[in-house]
């Protein structure tokens, strides 16, 4: 079925139920940034494949709202839909809930599946529509209704998998301990945890209900001496399940009867929730003369603070991580023009090399494997419809991660072939500097990604250029490759500007994107670290952690200062005594000329 006729049975069950506009989130029952294939419901409607995006259907129109990572993207896969694309962001370009403000009628009726809508998102919507004098139905699930006729996919019922204490370095117990002080510090004695990468920490399990994403879908509810488990109980082995017995588990509850759970609550309950974690058909099941306080899990902070055996782990997984990519990049190098290897065809062959590592589980996130003009789409995904050669005269784009016991990995790399213009050497020299400048930065404790991003961007706001995407963001101990509460960016988002704390792990990756013709991002992961302290502060700094070569072939000397030059040799340097003693001769001789001083 196509878009359109899709669109049209949409509207036919609206006008059945008497809604007027109809919101599509990408999200699960999780808020969850990436989610399994029964919940691409946006994707459905839309065909629009990204990560992130918003849909909104009226009886006469339909529109689809995603930010600067899709813009090139969304543009081509919603031609011919009838779906326009409102790109976030952008001038004269309504917010989505001006869209809602200036579109629904008085007395209109909202409409969405109120277990995909975050209970903020939620909560403004509703306060549109009592400004409209207007009504909201959050109980139905219209896509569903459309899809099921199609063979929507069924919820996942794959095995959760234990980490265990060598990788966590922390037990469930502890970390109960530590929740509960937060939970006391805040007034509350019950808290429930909704979102899958927090429940995955604070019990030391993962699963695979996401694809790249090792989560389980699940609910958690903790009180001050009860630990609830709302999950597929067919889901845990009788290890897991003891294992977490041992750890305060009290009882474990079929998925779904968290939503009966909570309507259970009473007055002597004071509910720790989430606002942007938690769903809105949740948050409404609890009864209103509960008391709530509505505040960040503080799951959220702990995870994103690595402790000391991550870091170690995480620090082997990059070591891995930098073997199989250094190993990628000879081969390619040895062998783009002389025989015919695409953009699929190399991204298999990358996860080859990882698969040649020890504690290698699966990729971290789906691969960005892009060439020439492919490049400038930010996340480009390559399909046997788009795949094109990698030829001489262009650049190769690889965005990519691994999941290892040890610890999740994202590296970008740009890669020339052949003689390639000097604009393009000189895009790629812009980035690197952005790159070595924010991995330099010394600050003061109590800096944001928004006091930084300036770092990066300097060299490309220098030249006039830009790139529309953030600069970083916090990794996750394999868990979600996106993780709050930190990021590089210059505007303003709620979710990324805690200040840099000791033990978190994050991306520096400027890129440059111009349209039809070449893409180049360079990515390194970062270690945030304790500098010195003095009558000043508690100074910071950034540790890299990723060591993969930077293509020397595609650097213009010229545009670098001496101290460039000189951040590049040492990251080079440290490359090749890292990297070089896993290597063949072959290799090594290689890696040391790719890993040459710069002048």
């Amino acid at each position: 079925m196509k878009v359109t006729e899709r669109l049209k049975k949409l509207r036919a069950l609206m006008a059945e139920k008497n809604i007027d506009m109809y919101i599509v989130p990408t999200a699960d029952f999780h808020q969850s940034e990436y989610v399994g294939e029964h919940f691409k419901a946006r994707k459905y409607i839309t065909g629009f494949s990204g990560s992130a995006g918003t849909a909104i259907i009226t009886m006469d129109s339909a529109g689809l709202w995603t930010d600067g990572r899709y813009f090139l993207q969304a543009g081509k896969q919603l031609e011919g839909t009838t779906v326009k694309l409102f790109k976030m962001g952008e001038p004269n370009v309504p917010t989505i809930e001006e869209y809602i403000e200036n579109t629904l009628s008085s007395k209109g009726t909202l409409g969405f599946d109120g277990r995909v809508v975050s209970m903020g998102d939620g909560q403004a919507y509703e306060k549109i529509v009592k400004g409209k004098d207007g009504s909201i139905k959050y109980d139905c699930d219209l896509i569903d209704d459309v899809w099921k006729n199609e063979n929507r996919p069924p919820l996942s019922e794959k095995p959760a998998f234990a980490l265990d204490i060598k990788y966590t370095g922390e037990s469930t117990t502890s970390k109960l301990e530590r929740v509960r002080k937060e939970m006391k510090n805040s007034g509350a004695n019950t808290h429930v945890i909704t979102s899958l990468d927090d429940i995955a920490w604070l019990l030391n399990i993962r699963g695979d209900d996401i694809e790249f994403f090792p989560l389980i879908l699940s609910y958690v509810i903790v009180t001050m001496d009860e630990l609830h488990l709302f999950i597929n109980e067919a889901k845990l082995s009788d290890e897991i399940k003891s294992t977490l017995k041992e750890n305060g588990l009290t009882a474990l509850h079929p998925y779904n009867d968290i939503y009966d759970a909570v309507k259970k609550f009473s007055d002597s309950d004071v509910v720790l929730i989430d606002p942007a974690r938690m769903n809105y058909a949740l948050y409404n099941n609890i009864p209103e003369n509960v008391k709530k306080i509505e505040k960040q899990n503080p799951c959220v902070l702990f995870k994103a603070m690595k402790n000391p055996t991550e870091i170690e782990n995480i620090k082997k997984a990059q070591i891995k991580d930098g073997i199989a990519h250094t190993k990628f990049m000879y081969w390619l190098k040895h062998n783009v023009g002389k025989e015919k290897i695409t953009e699929m065809s190399a991204s298999r062959k990358l996860e080859e090399f990882r698969k040649e590592q020890e504690g290698y589980i699966r990729q971290s996130f789906e691969p960005i494997c892009s060439f020439g003009e492919h490049a400038a789409i930010v996340h480009y995904t390559s399909s046997p419809e788009t795949d094109i050669e990698l030829k001489e005269g262009n650049f190769f784009l690889t965005d990519t991660g691994a999941g290892f016991y040890e610890g999740s990995t994202d590296i970008t790399r740009t890669y020339a072939f052949g003689e390639i213009p000097q604009i393009m050497k000189d895009h790629f020299t812009i980035t690197l500097q952005s790159n070595l400048h924010l991995a330099h930065a010394r600050f003061l404790y109590g800096c944001n990604g928004m006091n930084l991003d300036i770092v990066a961007r300097a060299p490309f706001w220098n030249n006039n250029l830009n790139f529309n995407h953030g600069t970083g963001h916090g990794v996750g101990y394999l868990m979600n490759i996106h993780e709050a509460p930190t990021g590089f960016r210059w505007q303003y988002r709620a979710h990324e500007v805690h200040p840099f704390e000791e033990g978190m792990v994050l991306t520096d990756e400027p890129g440059i994107y111009i349209e039809g013709s070449h893409g180049i991002r360079i990515e390194n992961e970062i270690l945030v670290c304790k500098g010195e302290q003095n009558e000043y502060g508690q100074f910071m700094y950034f540790e890299p952690i990723t060591f993969v070569p930077i293509d020397l072939d595609a650097v213009n000397p010229d545009l670098m200062t001496i101290q460039e030059k000189a951040w590049l040799n040492k990251y080079h340097k440290d490359v090749y005594d890292k990297i070089s003693p896993y290597l063949s001769e072959d290799e090594k001789t290689w890696l040391k000329e790719y890993t040459r001083e710069v002048k």
